[in-house]
């Protein structure tokens, strides 16, 4: 089973995160942390590298609910999302919480990820 849901969208890698932003709100989630990956590598090995960010997304009351279900759940959060430059276009990837969460022997985390997952699905067609 893949670990993440993805898409490429004929859109510049700019306009790909932008709207990724719009679609993760629409959908009840923040950005918590933001890694442009890019940057990072020019700055701390000199290594050039193509437009990729990572986003840290959270919806708090799924995470919250996940908390409650099992306290080791923050290792698996918050949701990271990456998009990256790919010829004319940007590919969107967003990890699939049903996959990352099955680990866990919890009704209440199976059914945060379920609906976690219907939310950032819901996210990525709309990017």
């Amino acid at each position: 089973m893949p670990m993440a849901m993805q898409r490429r969208v004929a859109l510049s890698y700019g306009d790909a995160v932008g709207r990724v932003r719009e679609a993760l709100r629409a959908e009840g989630f923040g950005v918590l942390t933001e890694i442009d990956v890019k940057r990072t590598f020019a700055e701390k090995l000199n290594a050039d590298f193509r437009d990729y960010v990572i986003i840290g997304a959270c919806n708090p009351p799924l995470a919250l609910r996940a908390l409650q279900g099992d306290l080791e759940i923050g290792v698996l959060l918050p949701c990271n999302v990456v998009v990256y430059a790919d010829g004319d276009g940007s590919v969107v990837a967003m990890f699939d919480p049903e996959v990352g969460m099955a680990m866990i022997d919890s009704p209440e985390v199976a059914a945060v990820a379920r609906e976690a997952r219907e939310r950032l699905t819901r996210a990525l067609a709309a990017v």
